[in-house]
């Protein structure tokens, strides 16, 4: 045989090789990213823990992330106190996440505590970059902001003007800013229009699976929208009944609701599968919402094929008692012993049923 022609079977074999190697890789199973699976310290708020005692607690319970949701569960704004606390954090294998309250200045939430909006906005990005948190969460304010002068619009216009008078500061320190849907205050696409015209390159949303059902949304039809901006998350369950003039709602432990989680998890993994799946239940209470008389609509934004999806889910659902201390029984620590179950119920069934968290499950807390 000639050694061109050699030369050129060897090559033909060759190419043939490199055309079947790809097909064969592809074919191979793809490994499911592990999400990471923590809380937020709302959920047992009536512990009245500071960060040092949270970190103890999510070490036991074996988290992978612990969201410090308030400035005022640090001991200390200062980078030493920081820097320790960081430290324990780190000794736990805990990745820290920071938020704080409003900076909308013109919010009926608004907190003169920390200072202007921006300064508030600031101190928060400064203290998140020394606990190496990669965002900082914030909120605009709540329902009742949809009832000022100028509505939801003229607060998000106020918000806007904040966040980009600090868009270099959060650019040179590398932290992101993640607005949450909260408590009724945006409609998902309202955030979306937030984010949008601030610059996603340094805003993005702080997931509320909770709040998205105040304002009339499936919090599936939620994430669809939000997914490819969230950077963060405080996750709960949804039960939706009918009334005579619209729905209640109350959120519950995650699997004693409505929402279809397994989906939920489905499309967590498609849209946002780097953020953590944080809990923050916030239970025992149910909120009326009568979206059936006109009044109602006068702050809010009907959109039909949204409030739809809202109305199946109420659809199936069930009235549900709210909480109450057993009598003779301390009302305080019946009500610490409530929030711990209700969370660890639902790191249980995150573990158990979802399949989520990068590490085991934890020894009894």
């Amino acid at each position: 045989m000639s050694t061109s022609r050699r030369h050129f079977l060897t090559a033909l074999s060759s190419a043939a090789a490199s055309c079947i190697a790809p097909r064969t890789a592809s074919s191979a199973p793809v490994a499911k990213p592990q999400i990471a699976l923590g809380m937020d310290n709302f959920a047992v708020r009536a512990m009245g823990w500071k960060a040092p005692e949270l970190v103890q607690y999510a070490a036991k319970l074996n988290l992978d992330t612990l969201f410090l949701s308030d400035l005022d569960c640090l001991p200390s704004l200062e980078q030493p106190q920081l820097a320790d606390l960081k430290a324990q954090a780190d000794a736990a294998g805990l990745k820290l996440y920071l938020g704080s309250w409003s900076i909308c200045p013109t919010s009926v939430r608004f907190k003169t505590k920390w200072g202007t909006a921006e300064e508030h906005l600031r101190t928060g990005i400064r203290v998140a970059k020394a606990l190496g948190s990669p965002v900082f969460r914030v909120i605009l304010g709540g329902a009742e902001d949809r009832k000022t002068p100028g509505g939801i619009q003229a607060r998000i216009a106020d918000c806007l003007q904040v966040l980009k008078a600090c868009r270099p500061f959060a650019l040179e320190s590398g932290v992101k800013i993640a607005v949450e849907n909260h408590a009724g205050d945006m409609h998902s696409w309202e955030l979306l229009s937030l984010i949008e015209r601030a610059g996603p390159d340094f805003v993005g949303v702080n997931i509320d699976s909770g709040n998205a059902a105040w304002t009339l949304e499936d919090p599936l039809d939620l994430l669809e929208r939000l997914g490819p901006y969230t950077l963060c998350s405080s996750l709960r369950d949804d039960m939706i009944w009918e009334t005579p003039e619209g729905a209640a709602i109350q959120w519950t432990a995650i699997g004693d609701g409505l929402v279809d989680w397994p989906r939920y998890l489905e499309r967590w993994r498609a849209l946002c599968p780097q953020v953590p799946f944080q809990i923050e239940t916030i239970s025992g209470f149910s909120r009326a919402f009568p979206y059936k008389t006109e009044a109602f609509w006068a702050s809010y934004d009907r959109r039909p094929e949204v409030l739809a999806k809202f109305e199946a889910l109420a659809k199936k659902g069930r009235p549900l008692p709210s909480f109450q201390a057993e009598p003779g029984a301390d009302k305080k620590l019946s009500e610490q012993n409530f929030q711990k179950g209700e969370l660890e119920r639902s790191i249980k069934y995150c573990r158990e049923v979802l399949g989520l968290g990068q590490r085991p499950a934890a020894r009894s807390a």
